[in-house]
């Protein structure tokens, strides 16, 4: 196949170029549509309690959650003339908005306790918009903040900004602005790292071919997705970090061979059909590898994982695809000339150099390397024995970002979380209202909860302190909704323990459910963890059936799973150690700590570093195995393998590490999660992983690494994957 392939590609060098141009622009037209129109949401379980609860008041109760939620800081109490003139003058500026439908607050509601701040001089105002489109929404949120600013101003207030349509737009905005500093950072810096490492201008524009093919192809699939759901903003960094990655990745292994092959061969369309059976084979391979890594990420419900999912195998797809068409037709045009405008030499490596004395050095004390590093791996595994999980909220923004601000604020001078009650829906609770008294009475009992409301009474630690303040507990035909107050953080572990504590109690009525912010949390939390163990099961299988297809033997893939949980291991570690425990902080510029790790972002950072790790793994095993495919024992491939493909596989590291490292700069902290926990892993994987323990473990595996059950053994020869 592949042999067919790249004698197609050479003759028709011309025809495969213009036609992955006419690609390029056609998906770039297309794909960069979807950039305005993508979401920093999509952290919700769709399918979970939570979800069925919001439906439920929206339909029933016509429930609408306010999409801006204003606080009113006044120089003296809520109550004087002067602050309740203030509010009323923004209030009224803020209902002439566009898309806004009604505005409430403490002023209009009766002023009731609750929305006021425990000093008394700041209180809540809502604003509810209209429909449900989501980018609307944002829009009239945007110009909420911009209509009430300069009144709050006028009148001798401060406002602060908080809610959903805020939190979106501070993300979004920051994301998007971010991307474009990071990519502004990483493509400049991998193209002199690529200039250096390939030794020449020409060679080094290469990577581009493949990424210019895989970055507009990803963004275009992203829209087609977006036809039918929602998308994350963050699929931007996958496509991009992924592209120039695998971009560079792909164009090393292949110009490295293409070069050995021109040495080797004076015919330029021998040199390029050998460099796809050989390197393009192995990219191959690598690609499905990753991609099917990647796919694990469609298992879980929340969309932004689903995003990366897509994003993720389209990109490494096409940057497959890219680096077998159109990389090799622009060798087969370019031919020697892969050399001009030298910034260095380069030549193909010589059997006897640095990477072969590390090898011969690790494999003459096997056990001896193999304790000290896993001894190593563990003291950086260690802080992950603390590690502690959690969804991210505001505090993901700079301290100083007013959506940040404004939620310190409210935590800081606010006793309940007016805004984040639980809310519980009661199917047939009017024709059972003892029993829903009953309920009540012992939710408010529970740790935490600061009141609840019903349809007729306030509740406090399970005594009556008041009739119902209009808007809260409410009834809606047979059915009724009950609200507890709490005085934790909703989205936090607190507020996860509130649910769960609440959940186990025995429920006034079948179907009962329990919703509100604090459920969506603890549901999205179920919705990551709980899908956690078949996603490593689809990994790990995938993984193994590829590398056992690619070459023969049943140990070498399962070492390659154990190699790398040890090293996600490590970098669970010291992600725990700088982002939860507050360690580097400031080197990394800055981020609020706030005791746990975005969850959702470990389990991206867990399956882009094992997709990544294997293709390093690949790389290397294409050479052994070639090698000893050729008659050479297991040591002599080991060493000649790693000393052929390890400054390959150090320099992709190094260039793949810079890109993702280039995220670091966001002010978002889950960019700069990504950012820092994928470039440690990398290198970690790409150094004391691949020059250490792989040669080390094979050593000690002898010739029982290439061994396989008969059956396998047969299947494998069957398919000819071994040629």
């Amino acid at each position: 196949m592949f042999s067919r392939l790249g004698h197609l590609v050479a003759r028709r060098a011309g025809w495969a170029l213009l036609l992955s141009l006419l690609f390029v622009l056609a998906t770039a037209a297309v794909g960069s549509r979807v950039i305005p129109q993508m979401s920093s949401g999509g952290y919700d379980d769709p399918q979970s309690e939570s979800s069925r609860a919001t439906a439920y008041l929206t339909s029933h109760f016509h429930q609408q959650d306010p999409w801006a939620v204003l606080v009113l800081a006044c120089p003296a109490s809520v109550d004087t003339p002067a602050c309740t003139q203030a509010a009323a003058h923004v209030q009224q500026r803020v209902a002439t908005v566009t898309g806004v439908q009604r505005v409430t607050s403490y002023w209009t509601l009766g002023h009731p306790a609750p929305m006021r701040s425990t000093d008394g001089r700041a209180a809540y105002l809502f604003v509810y918009g209209q429909g449900s489109n989501i980018e609307q929404l944002n829009a009239m949120e945007a110009r909420v903040e911009r209509a009430a600013t300069p009144a709050a101003a006028q009148a001798g207030v401060r406002v602060y900004f908080s809610g959903s349509g805020a939190l979106y737009n501070g993300i979004n905005g920051r994301v998007k602005h971010d991307i474009a500093k990071a990519e502004g950072i990483a493509v400049p810096l991998s193209l002199v790292l690529t200039l250096i490492v390939f030794g020449s201008l020409v060679a080094a524009l290469t990577p581009l071919t493949v990424a210019l093919f895989a970055i507009p192809a990803g963004l275009f699939v992203l829209w087609l997705v977006h036809r039918f759901t929602d998308v994350s903003v963050f699929g931007l960094n996958i496509i991009t970090g992924l592209g120039l990655g695998l971009g560079i990745d792909y164009a090393l292994l292949i110009v490295n061979r293409f070069r050995e092959e021109q040495a080797r061969e004076a015919n330029i369309e021998t040199a390029v059909v050998r460099t796809v059976e050989t390197a393009g084979r192995t990219v191959f391979f690598s690609g499905i590898t990753v991609a099917l890594t990647l796919g694990a990420l469609g298992l879980f419900p929340l969309y932004f994982l689903q995003t990366f999912a897509w994003a993720g195998v389209s990109t490494v797809l096409f940057a497959v695809i890219g680096a077998l068409v159109p990389m090799p037709a622009m060798l087969a045009l370019i031919g020697h000339r892969i050399d001009r405008w030298k910034v260095r030499s380069v030549r193909p490596a010589s059997d006897d150099g640095a990477w072969a004395r590390v090898s011969g050095f690790v494999m003459q004390r096997p056990v001896r390397i193999v304790i000290g590093t896993l001894i190593l791996l563990g003291i950086l595994a260690a802080p992950a024995l603390h590690l502690q999980t959690g969804q991210p909220d505001e505090r993901v923004l700079p301290a100083s970002d007013p959506v940040a601000a404004a939620g310190q604020f409210i935590r800081t001078h606010f006793d309940g979380r007016e805004t984040q009650p639980v809310e519980i829906v009661i199917p047939g609770g009017v024709a059972a209202s003892a029993a829903v008294d009953a309920y009540a009475t012992r939710v408010s009992q529970l740790p935490h909860v600061v009141r609840v409301v019903t349809p007729s009474s306030v509740l406090v630690h399970g005594a009556v302190v008041a009739p119902n303040p209009a808007g809260a507990g409410a009834v809606a035909g047979p059915d009724v909704k009950v609200e507890a107050i709490g005085d934790v953080d909703a989205r936090s572990p607190a507020g996860q323990a509130l649910i769960e504590s609440i959940r186990a109690l025995p429920r006034p009525t079948p179907g009962t459910l329990i919703g509100g912010s604090a459920a969506i949390y603890t549901d999205s939390q179920h919705g990551v963890l709980d899908h956690v163990p078949a996603a490593l099961l689809w990994i790990a299988i995938m993984t193994m059936v590829v590398l056992f297809l690619f070459t023969g033997s049943v140990l070498l893939p399962i070492k390659a799973v154990l190699l790398n949980v040890l090293s996600l291991g490590a970098t669970f570690g010291v992600i725990t150690w700088v982002f939860q425990d507050g360690h580097l902080r400031e080197l990394l510029g800055g981020f609020t700590v706030r005791g746990d790790v975005d969850t959702s972002q470990l389990v991206l950072i867990v399956i882009l570093v094992f997709g990544l790790s294997m293709d390093y793994e690949l790389f290397l095993l294409s050479r052994i195995k070639e090698l000893h495919d050729a008659g050479a024992d297991t040591e002599t491939a080991v060493q000649l393998g790693l000393q052929r493909s390890g400054r390959i596989i150090t320099a992709a590291a190094l260039i793949l590490a810079a890109v993702f490292a280039a995220f670091i700069t966001s002010a978002v902290t889950s960019m700069k999660l990504i950012g820092f926990g994928v470039g440690f892993a990398i290198l970690l994987d790409a150094s004391v992983v691949r020059a250490l323990l792989v040669p080390a473990l094979m050593r000690i595996a002898g010739r029982w690494n290439w061994w396989a059950p008969r059956p396998l053994r047969a299947l494998h020869e069957h398919l000819h994957l071994a040629h």
